[in-house]
């Protein structure tokens, strides 16, 4: 199924595909689309799995209005987790195939291009050479908000990690948007994946500052080089945390990637840093305001927003009755923000993490 209706930007000679895996995400999920189409990409691939708050419901209804192509991921699934299972299904899809640009997202992660008018055509156009670049975190943290509200995350949250910062190494991991032309078979949820070995002397990858990246990026990168600036022609702002009810229902739903692993405060205290504040995603909010907003125009999909904060807020209170929630709730109220790791404590941290054979000059 293609996507050719009048929302497309008709003056954009680019596809550009976003994929994302999604499990009873509807209550945020019409900020993510409007947000991610207003940035310019103009085809969506959707999966969804196991909701129970009406995300698949909305996701057809959002696909009869011609926004995107949804498919279930009911499984199987792959050992390597849901979303795996999903990205290895989408490699099949024509949307995949016909995509000139492919970025795999999550539902908490915004692109936020800070060059020209804020635009993927604007960052290539910065960036002419590239066949990939990567799109590093930045962390937003919790900033105190305790209550879900129903409002834009981009909005309520603005509280982040400093541009420059040494630990955790989770704080460098980026996405990578990367040209379809052949040179990967496969995509991967950080980066695209089974490289052919003879097109990889033609690829350029760039980071999100501008600069040219060690040939090691073409195969096996995951994490910007710490303690330098990665954020100056674009980030991905990454909201991992939300209100702490939020982060409840979170930990409820379990991961898409490692799916044996519980969320609990380690998670948490390794991600909530709101030491800097950063509204650089702000320069498209009237477009992803105007866009949201006529999205909840539809009688259907304002009708499946409301039922799914409903829902949210339902199933906090239900968890609520089971002491394993109540007592991670309770150390989420207790637990201060993050605090920076010390340079030399950092450094000295990743010397003991890193191999020998590790070819990040930058953090030997």
């Amino acid at each position: 199924m293609t996507q050719t209706d009048d929302w497309q930007a008709a003056d954009s000679p680019l596809n550009c595909l976003a994929v994302l895996t999604v499990r009873n995400e509807a209550a945020f999920l019409l900020e993510w689309l409007a947000h991610h189409h207003a940035v310019g990409f103009n085809r969506f691939l959707v999966f969804s799995n196991d909701c129970q708050d009406g995300t698949d419901v909305m996701l057809d209804r959002l696909q009869d209005m011609g926004w995107l192509t949804h498919l279930r991921n009911d499984g199987p699934y792959h050992d390597r987790g849901i979303q795996f299972t999903a990205l290895k299904a989408a490699q099949r899809h024509p949307l995949v195939k016909e995509a000139d640009w492919i970025l795999p997202l999550d539902i908490d992660e915004f692109v936020t291009i800070k060059t020209g008018d804020h635009t993927l055509p604007a960052l290539l156009a910065a960036l002419p050479e590239a066949t990939a670049i990567t799109l590093t975190w930045r962390l937003f943290g919790n900033a105190g908000q305790i209550a879900y509200q129903d409002a834009p995350v981009t909005e309520v949250f603005t509280h982040c990690a400093p541009e420059v910062i040494h630990w955790p190494w989770r704080a460098a991991m980026f996405k990578t948007l990367y040209k379809n032309d052949g040179t990967y078979r496969a995509l991967g949820v950080h980066r695209p994946r089974a490289p052919r070995a003879d097109r990889l002397e033609a690829a350029r990858w760039f980071d999100g500052q501008g600069r040219a990246l060690h040939e090691t990026f073409k195969t096996r990168r995951i994490f910007s080089d710490y303690g330098q600036p990665n954020h100056g022609l674009v980030q991905l702002n990454h909201y991992p945390l939300g209100a702490m009810e939020s982060f409840v229902l979170k930990a409820d739903r379990g991961r898409a990637v490692h799916a044996q692993d519980r969320l609990g405060l380690d998670y948490w205290v390794e991600r909530n840093f709101n030491m800097e504040t950063d509204t650089s995603i702000h320069a498209l909010s009237s477009e992803m305001q105007a866009t949201r907003t006529a999205l909840l125009s539809d009688r259907v999909l304002n009708d499946l927003h409301q039922s799914a904060v409903a829902w949210r807020r339902s199933r906090f209170n239900q968890l609520m009755r089971q002491d394993l929630f109540r007592a991670l709730y309770g150390r989420l109220l207790m637990a201060a923000p993050s605090r920076l790791v010390p340079v030399h404590a950092a450094r000295s941290m990743l010397n003991f993490g890193l191999s020998e054979t590790d070819s990040n000059p930058a953090v030997r």
